[in-house]
């Protein structure tokens, strides 16, 4: 675990789009009695934009740099809180630093054909417009790697939703207690 990893550090979730970190995220606040926040969330907070407008209007590496800025301060907050990172947070050097310092960074996985799934009910994911299959495949080929270099901790998402969540606070737990 990470040495900040306690009940004075955060929690991060991170993995592929779909695969829950929203969801699950809440309900593991809601067991530890924490604040929850979505990294996407704060990006539309902070810019008074939508992620989609983003990507359309700046290109993806503007939408890169507002995430790591997100990111960065979400990670400096002191309030021990859990925190849905968005995909693709992984790819910034400076992110993947602050989340080895950030507390547990619990990364969900699930196979593409779920992430494809669960992702083909939104209208909000501009990385996926064309094709969705395709492009997650090269997504976690390319973010694999990234994921498991900050990951404390690996959790299967095709488990039902109530023992994702029973999963990571029992880890968090026995963290806490050590």
């Amino acid at each position: 675990m990470n040495s900040t990893s306690s009940s004075s550090a955060h929690i991060v979730l991170i993995g592929m789009m779909g695969v829950g970190k929203s969801t699950v995220g809440r309900r593991v606040a809601k067991e530890l009695s924490r604040p929850f926040v979505d990294s996407d969330d704060e990006v539309v907070a902070q810019t008074g934009r939508a992620v989609t407008e983003i990507f359309a209007t700046d290109g993806e590496p503007a939408f890169r740099a507002i995430e790591a800025g997100v990111m960065a301060d979400l990670l400096r907050s002191p309030i021990p809180s859990v925190i849905a990172a968005a995909g693709g947070s992984v790819l910034s050097e400076a992110t993947r630093s602050a989340l080895r310092e950030s507390g547990t960074v619990v990364w969900m996985r699930a196979p593409v054909d779920v992430l494809v799934g669960r992702t083909s009910r939104g209208t909000h994911r501009p990385a996926l417009a064309n094709d969705p299959r395709a492009t997650l495949t090269q997504m976690e080929s390319d973010r694999a790697s990234l994921y498991s270099e900050v990951a404390d901790l690996t959790v299967d998402c095709t488990a039902p939703i109530s023992d994702v969540v029973s999963s990571i606070v029992r880890s968090v737990n026995e963290v806490d207690a050590q």
